[in-house]
């Protein structure tokens, strides 16, 4: 999968929204409510590594596979990077994306999730 078609896949979630924060962070990073799910790296010499969360299962697996790795900062909450994205296997990848954004969703408050999802609450 190339790096504008996943950055398309990740802007396409229900609620989802896209953020590019300057230095010194330099990412671009994809929320659904308040809760962060997916994020490229956009400063050299990491630019558009990717990373994202993975259940701890997955995480022990995908740091296995070359070009995986923990990620910076976020590795003890079990969110990966993926040096090359082209080099990862593209259906793999989207329902990786697909449980990381799930989970992000799933963690907002019944009030946040509706109000992300543009759903009126109901009383």
């Amino acid at each position: 999968m190339k790096t504008e078609q996943l950055k398309s896949h990740c802007a396409s979630f229900p609620g989802a929204t896209a953020t590019l924060h300057g230095e010194p962070s330099n990412i671009l990073v994809y929320k659904v409510g308040d809760k962060t799910f997916a994020y490229f790296k956009t400063s050299e010499p990491e630019r558009w590594r990717f990373s994202f969360r993975a259940s701890p299962d997955r995480f022990l697996e995908l740091t296995g596979v070359r070009g995986v790795k923990p990620a910076r900062y976020m590795g003890r909450f079990h969110w990966v990077t993926i040096v090359n994205v082209q080099q990862f296997p593209q259906d793999y990848l989207t329902e990786l994306v697909q449980w990381s954004y799930d989970k992000a969703l799933s963690a907002l408050s019944k009030p946040k999730r509706l109000a992300a999802l543009g759903r009126p609450q109901r009383d």
